[in-house]
């Protein structure tokens, strides 16, 4: 298959279920709620060395947001729901109740599934904390030295989808990078995802494992255009760089149709292919093949 005479492998990306949390922050202005929002979400890459992946997945209007504030929409993954309670409060108590203004709620509906977040930060309160309940709802009010840090006591949690991707192989390392840019910008339209990566691009893919037994990951050889010809490779020989776009969502569903529209939009002067990388279906159950989906979206 060919886009715009870039090769579109026939391979698959290799997904695997993680637990997921949206968060709602607001303040006073959207530059407070963006900077929030980007602090949080801070050494958030990978749960191979960090204790959730996480991005801003949306800026928000104040109409769609539950004070009536600008704000933004967080996207948070961990492994379980214990990992996810404990990285969300440590998140929003470090990052979000220090900045200027901010408020944080919960953007998930509530079910059986839930974890804590204002229920442990309100005891920063020091016993002057006070609670409301607003349909069905319990908030925190934590008293601050610029007034009170409002934080909804209860999350929603839901069982997402991490780890899908899209490698887009340059021949060209500028234009590659701004054909990776231009994906990135695409994928961020769609709803429910997150690109967890430095500005949605990691240059560093990994495989599992290494030669070293305490790492549980390395660099991905296959993909490394300098290693070529000293290990088994992948790339032809005109490739002179390789990016990834990882996808993280609440279904697999968005994560399909955000590949689907990456890999339309990345398939610029400067690619030569773009492809997806996988460990042979040992990782994951989710399989998201690029041709299936182009199909389908």
């Amino acid at each position: 298959m060919q886009i715009q005479g870039v090769t579109i492998e026939d391979t698959f990306a290799e997904a695997f279920p993680m637990t997921a949390a949206r968060a709602i922050i607001t303040a006073a202005t959207p530059g407070w709620a963006e900077i929030a929002g980007r602090t949080m979400t801070g050494y958030a890459t990978s749960v191979i060395a960090c204790d959730a992946e996480a991005s801003i997945e949306r800026v928000l209007p104040p109409d769609e947001t539950p004070d009536g504030r600008p704000g933004v929409s967080i996207l948070v993954f961990a492994f379980s729901r214990d990992a996810l309670e404990k990285a969300l409060s440590n998140r929003v108590g470090q990052c979000i109740m220090t900045c200027p203004t901010t408020a944080c709620y919960n953007g998930l509906p509530l079910t059986d599934k839930t974890i804590g977040v204002g229920s442990k930060l309100r005891y920063f309160g020091d016993g002057w904390q006070i609670s409301k309940r607003l349909e069905g709802r319990r908030y925190w009010r934590i008293p601050v030295m610029d007034g009170e840090f409002t934080c909804e006591e209860t999350f929603g949690t839901t069982k997402g989808v991490a780890g899908g991707n899209i490698i887009l192989l340059g021949d060209d390392p500028t234009r590659a990078l701004e054909a990776t840019e231009v994906a990135v910008r695409a994928m961020r339209e769609c709803p429910d995802i997150i690109l967890p990566f430095p500005g949605g691009i990691a240059r560093s893919g990994s495989k599992v494992g290494s030669k070293y037994k305490a790492l549980r990951a390395s660099t991905n050889t296959a993909f490394a255009p300098t290693l070529r010809g000293l290990v088994e490779s992948t790339l032809p020989p005109e490739v002179e760089c390789v990016y990834e776009i990882v996808i993280d969502g609440l279904t697999l569903e968005s994560v399909e149709r955000a590949t689907a529209v990456g890999i339309r939009a990345g398939a610029l002067p400067g690619v030569v292919a773009i492809t997806s990388g996988n460990y042979g279906g040992k990782l994951g159950p989710f399989l998201i093949r690029p041709h299936d989906v182009l199909n389908r979206y």
